[in-house]
């Protein structure tokens, strides 16, 4: 350009500065299936990457009306042993990856008692399997889309 440059003004829009939050703890759930491995998979490389604790639930359903009258004790107890070995294992898994892990075995609504674990243990992130849905699940919304809607931290959803 030739002669005076006249004075222009250029939009600018100033943002504040981002912290980029770090992942210390992530929590996997886990019902032993194969869908659950796959968010377990996930949930572990992501931990892996930031370095983070890795807390692990295993939920005995007690949600559904039917349960409890169809299922007594004994199976009930069968079912916390199950969740204590799925828990044991994943546990023993992160800790060959070099991470610190926490195991837990809950008795309740799946997806509440997700949900509590997340807030009451300062979890930063929840990683969880969704299995394909049948017309009931569809109607009553899966525990993934549970989690999802009540739960305040970020939630993954990992499909099999």
């Amino acid at each position: 350009m030739i002669g005076p440059v006249p004075n222009t003004y250029f939009p600018v829009l100033r943002c504040p500065s981002r912290t980029i939050h770090m992942i210390d703890k992530i929590l996997i759930a886990t019902d032993g299936s194969d869908a659950s491995s796959g968010a377990f998979e996930y949930g572990l490389e992501l931990a892996k990457s930031f370095d983070a604790e890795v807390h692990l639930i295993y939920v005995v359903e007690t949600e559904a009306s039917y349960i409890l009258t169809v299922i007594g004790d004994d199976e009930m107890e069968e079912y916390r042993a199950y969740g204590e070995e799925v828990v044991s294992d994943g546990i023993a898994h992160v800790e060959e990856a070099g991470l610190e892990g926490v195991g837990v075995v809950k008795t309740g609504k799946v997806a509440s008692e997700i949900v509590s674990y997340a807030e009451d243990n300062d979890v930063d992130t929840v990683v969880l399997g969704e299995r394909g849905r049948g017309a009931i699940e569809r109607y009553l919304g899966s525990t993934a889309e549970k989690v999802v809607r009540m739960c305040s931290k970020p939630v993954t959803v990992v499909r099999p």
